[in-house]
């Protein structure tokens, strides 16, 4: 979705065009597998965090534009709300102290981002959802000024015709409506991205996508939204609702949500990206001039650039991504279930975790997916998503148990081995699962520990809820700064 798109109206013209010209990039794409056209050799991968901003009372801050002009740093870019921002880190290899370097990257980069932000009366805070955000920091006028996004909210609106009904059933209940899609804006997550050939792409994916579930549990930090607490990750049911083009009539039909978890385990890349163009009406019809076949035919590398659109516009939580550098095509799994923070080390463990993981369970002889039903993975994903670090699990061989009691037996043995393929350093290696390791033997997450000390403010200090919230986040931020793992946070 980083395409920039300026038109404001769309004729019949123009989606009928837009569906022939993504119909023949996809065509093109699968001439392109056939051949082999792609750049896999010396795998790279990448990280994203979005960001919150917040002033000094820990309220949003709708500064990202003044806060963009004072980072001025090409890394940083905007995002849906005005109190969102979005790091961009520089691909990279795993091999030796590779998530060394991306940690000591997105540090550096984000401590010259808040010096900065801090000019204009902003920080930069690393979660998945504010505990501060109310109904009324999410309205139209929130919306980051980039045309595109109030065009998306447009499209959305248009084709569904109705008002979002966003309803959670947590802890405690949420039952709201929305005229925009200005709530998508409290979703602040994590993507990782990992380079795959297309022989392995399929692999990868479903690998992705059994454990995304565990995912979720270990790293939740999201349990609060307009003032309620509700799932461990509340992002993943508010994301799922907050994009929902359906009426209640086309979901009884069965029409797939674009924010989709899928349906089945794949074969090919080519089957997302497939099913993209054949279930999902296009939101942005925007066409470019470029002929995908003639480009290919001339020996040089098409951009694809509906195809791409169009697959911005629909939200798996494991994307397929078609991208070319320097003249040269290459796919990624993107990763996107997890929330953002709640530390640097915290978001680096959870990385070295899954790319460890999806690597030794891609490479089994005996795949893990030919041993579970696509269900299962994706009721394990919403069973950790409302429970987090306290869900139970399916797992082949196994049965139910605690999603703890998997990643101690049985996962971080898989992971470990994992990063002994890609050649991470043994001692960063170690460094970086302990921390996974220790959040799920002490049983804390950013979820239990924003929730822990909610608890702990309203029930001992007697604080009403908007303030026990407020001191949440501000006990947090400099935590979150101190870059100690979230295991270690006190409760006080």
């Amino acid at each position: 979705m980083g395409t920039e798109v300026e038109r404001h109206e769309f004729s019949r013209e123009d989606r009928a065009r837009y569906r022939r010209k993504v119909r023949q990039c996809l065509d093109v794409f699968a001439e392109m597998l056939r051949e082999s056209r792609f750049e896999f050799e010396r795998p790279m991968t990448g990280l994203e965090i979005e960001l919150n901003l917040v002033d000094e009372q820990a309220e949003p801050a709708m500064r990202n534009a003044e806060v963009l002009a004072a980072i001025a740093d090409p890394d940083f870019q905007t995002e849906l709300g005005q109190f969102n921002v979005e790091i961009n880190v520089a691909p990279r290899r795993l091999t030796g102290d590779g998530t060394a370097d991306f940690e000591r990257h997105v540090r550096d980069s984000l401590n010259a981002a808040e010096e900065k932000a801090r000019t204009v009366g902003a920080h930069m805070v690393m979660i998945g959802i504010l505990p501060t955000l109310t109904r009324d920091h999410l309205t139209l006028e929130s919306l980051s000024a980039n045309p595109r996004y109030a065009l998306l909210n447009e499209q959305i609106f248009a084709a569904r015709g109705e008002d979002l009904d966003i309803r959670i059933d947590g802890v405690d209940r949420l039952a709201v409506t929305a005229d925009t899609v200005a709530p998508e804006a409290a979703c602040t997550s994590t993507q990782f991205h990992l380079q795959v050939s297309p022989g392995q792409f399929a692999a990868y994916w479903n690998a992705a996508q059994c454990i995304a579930g565990v995912q979720v549990a270990l790293g939740a930090n999201a349990p609060f939204l307009f003032g309620k607490e509700l799932w461990r990750e509340t992002r993943i049911p508010l994301f799922e609702q907050a994009t929902d083009t359906r009426s209640e009539e086309i979901k009884a039909q069965g029409v797939r949500p674009r924010v989709w978890f899928g349906e089945r385990w794949v074969t090919s890349v080519f089957d997302l990206f497939e099913e993209n163009v054949r279930y999902f009406p296009a939101l942005l019809p925007v066409c470019d001039d470029d002929d995908p076949a003639r480009t290919l035919a001339q020996g040089d590398t098409p951009q694809l650039g509906e195809l791409r659109l169009h697959n911005g516009t629909v939200y798996r939580w494991n994307r397929p991504v078609y991208d070319v550098v320097r003249g040269r095509p290459h796919l990624r799994v993107e990763n996107r279930v997890l929330p953002a923070g709640p530390t640097v080390v915290d978001t680096v463990a959870n990385g070295a975790f899954y790319f460890g993981l999806v690597r030794t369970l891609a490479d089994s002889d005996r795949p893990l997916w030919s041993q579970m039903s696509f269900s299962a993975a994706e009721e394990n994903f919403h069973a950790c998503a409302r429970h987090g670090i306290t869900a139970q699990v399916f797992w082949p061989g196994l049965g139910y148990l605690p999603v703890t009691e998997l990643v101690l037996r049985r996962l971080l043995p898989l992971a470990r081995e994992g990063l002994d393929a890609w050649e991470v350093e043994p001692a960063e290696r170690d460094r970086l699962l302990t921390i996974i390791e220790q959040r799920c033997l002490t049983g804390r997450n950013g979820a239990t520990w924003q929730a822990d000390t909610l608890h702990l403010l309203e029930d001992d200090r007697n604080m009403a809820r908007p303030d026990a919230l407020r001191a949440v986040l501000q006990r947090y931020i400099p935590l979150m700064h101190e870059n100690t793992p979230v295991h270690e946070w006190p409760v006080e």
